[in-house]
């Protein structure tokens, strides 16, 4: 796998690396709670962290739904975690203009998974030179990515992250296919886990999206031994009360006890491969 750096921490294989954050920016302050709680337990258990919120969700299920305070303010207080916090943030874009105005705050910039084959967007996003994290979209192949990873390459920019979130099963449903992390590996890239948005029922409260949040840590148990690199989980401190996907956010005051149980995993796989590797 290639080692990556955002901003001031290496993606590579010591130990995976964390995206986590609010679906959604609500407010400065919760973002700072959030962000500094957990910027608290990743240091304690030594797993490197990038902070994730959204300025604005421009894909929700309904037109009158919350989107988030705009790219103006959102990027202020991403700024903000930044500098204060220390903290490298990645945010998503979805406008090929957002790229540009938003690599002059962030660390990383992500594409989200609906727009993973929007050719201007990733060009834009690749000649920033920042890293991309690319989702795969929930009607795509692993082997699909190679088309979208070629797109960011051949516009000069190698630094990539490809990132699994399920793929459509049926209406209003998702299923992850594991072995979707395996194939994307072999493209040499950090492969990141996306275990809130898989458990999602995408339109399933009708005029919004539901979700199934007891399954995401079965789910990133199972991507971490199956080797993904990186994972995303979104984190709130009262998700039934969120603004943005509520239903599959993990609860802040929970987050340490999965973190725990993940690392066992991850140290137990590695463990197993420096043995078979030495043999």
């Amino acid at each position: 796998m290639k080692t990556m750096k955002v901003g001031n921490i290496l993606v590579d294989n010591a130990m995976f690396t964390l995206i986590a954050g609010p679906c959604v920016i609500e407010s400065e302050s919760q973002v700072m709670e959030v962000a500094s709680r957990m910027k608290d337990i990743t240091g304690l258990l030594g797993i490197p962290f990038i902070f994730k919120s959204s300025f604005d969700k421009a894909n929700r299920t309904s037109v009158s739904a919350y989107r988030g305070p705009g790219i103006n303010e959102g990027l202020r207080i991403l700024k903000r975690v930044k500098d204060e916090l220390g903290i490298p943030v990645v945010t998503d874009i979805h406008e090929p203009y957002h790229a540009r105005v938003t690599a002059e705050v962030v660390d990383m910039l992500q594409i989200p998974a609906f727009l993973c084959r929007q050719t201007d967007l990733l060009v834009a996003a690749a000649e920033t030179g920042l890293p991309v994290n690319i989702k795969k979209a929930q009607f795509l192949s692993a082997m699909d990515m190679k088309n979208v990873i070629t797109k960011v390459e051949e516009s000069g920019n190698e630094n990539i992250l490809l990132c699994e979130r399920g793929n459509t099963f049926g209406y209003n449903n998702l299923v992850v296919d594991m072995t979707n992390i395996i194939e994307m590996k072999k493209f040499g890239y950090p492969v990141v886990f996306d275990a809130t948005h898989s458990v999602q029922k995408p339109g399933g409260n009708g005029t919004s999206t539901g979700g199934n949040r007891e399954y995401v840590e079965h789910l990133a148990k199972a991507a971490i031994a199956v080797g993904a690199d990186v994972l995303f989980m979104e984190v709130h401190e009262n998700p039934d009360h969120a603004k943005s996907d509520g239903p599959n956010m993990v609860k802040l005051d929970e987050i340490e006890v999965i973190l725990k149980k993940l690392i066992k995993i991850y140290k137990a796989v590695h463990d197993v491969e420096s043995i078979r590797y030495s043999h």
